[in-house]
């Protein structure tokens, strides 16, 4: 019976439509648009700079050291005084990221202290050969105006550049509502300083716990 049942939901899913969109000349000659993206779309990263034209990574490794595919390979070096790189002591020299290892699950990003490290909305990236799957620091790199190198093998669209800096701390939605309208990241070069968003829960588990306590605290001092 248990084969029968596996059967009857292939067969199911056969009548059923495919969600799946055609476009840029696709089968049939369609050329749909494709879906919205999330705002927060974990696609493909980027390395930011300040507003300045500095690089924000100053090559700490602590990307590399929390990722859980070992897709991230970084070096600092010290900065030359003469033509420095990044505002700190040091910066990153190398730094690559293995595609064919990337999960995209965005802890390198609320790893790093700087906010260099950040995803873009860019999902649809291919590779004929495995070198093109490893990007180095000049493919991360943004460019002079701020924007992502886009590279011969990438499909970008309108605005999948925007919102890099999609990991928000303070005003992330679990967060406590004091930090709605509160800008808790850096200015990027080409995109300014990103507006605050609004926080989405007014209260969240943690401080209806320790609400809990401080009433269950208050009581017992009444009663003695």
């Amino acid at each position: 019976m248990g084969y029968l049942r596996g059967f009857a939901v292939t067969a199911k899913k056969i009548f059923e439509g495919v969600t799946t969109k055609q476009y840029e000349g696709g089968k049939g000659g369609k050329t749909d648009q494709k879906a919205p993206k999330p705002e927060r779309l974990h696609g493909r990263h980027v390395l930011n700079k300040y507003e300045d034209g500095m690089e924000k990574c100053i090559g700490c490794e602590l990307c590399a050291g929390v990722c859980p595919a070992n897709c991230i390979y970084v070096r600092g070096a010290e900065n030359p005084p003469s033509d420095p790189k990044s505002p700190g002591e040091r910066f990153g020299y190398v730094y690559e990221i293995n595609y064919l290892r990337c999960i995209h699950c965005d802890m390198c990003v609320e790893a790093c202290p700087t906010e260099a490290i950040t995803e873009t909305k860019l999902f649809e990236f291919s590779f004929s050969n495995r070198s093109d799957a490893i990007y180095t620091k000049d493919e991360l790199l943004v460019d002079d105006d701020g924007r992502p190198q886009q590279l011969p093998w990438e499909d970008w669209r309108d605005g999948e550049d925007q919102h890099t800096s999609g990991w928000m701390r303070a005003t992330a939605p679990s967060g406590k509502a004091s930090a709605q309208g509160t800008v808790a990241w850096s200015g990027e070069l080409g995109y300014g300083v990103r507006a605050p968003e609004a926080a989405q829960n007014v209260r969240t588990p943690i401080d209806a716990a320790i609400e809990a306590v401080a009433v269950d605290t208050a009581k017992a001092e009444e009663k003695g």
